[in-house]
């Protein structure tokens, strides 16, 4: 029973904790300027930071997840790659290796997985 509410408090603090970090940080980025772009920089390493902690969460709840079956489960190896595009889009900006065009592939957002072999059973 403890073990399922120290995974529900994760999980919890996990979805508390995302979109506000997005949030926050998008925010507060000014925008772009070619001469002085120091405080935009400074921003985004704090939100790939922020990400990198986003991401050990996520980690964090893979591993103490319930291992009891049930219908619906988070699928945090989901999260987990929609965290490291985003992050990787960050880095991209910060230290970019040439002009490209940005990556048109859409995030998932949809972190519900269903375990259909419940389904099977009667």
């Amino acid at each position: 029973m403890g073990h399922t509410n120290r995974h529900a408090s994760t999980l919890h603090h996990l979805m508390a904790v995302l979109p506000l970090a997005l949030v926050v940080s998008f925010s507060v980025v000014p925008p772009a300027h070619a001469a002085d772009d120091t405080p935009e920089r400074e921003q985004l390493a704090a939100l790939a930071r922020q990400l990198d902690l986003l991401d050990r969460l996520a980690e964090h709840a893979t591993n103490t997840a319930p291992q009891y079956r049930s219908r619906y489960h988070f699928d945090y190896a989901r999260l987990r790659t929609d965290l490291k595009r985003v992050r990787a889009g960050v880095q991209d900006y910060l230290v970019p290796r040439r002009a490209q065009p940005r990556d048109s592939v859409p995030l998932t957002g949809d972190y519900v997985r269903r375990d259909d072999r419940e389904e099977s059973t009667p």
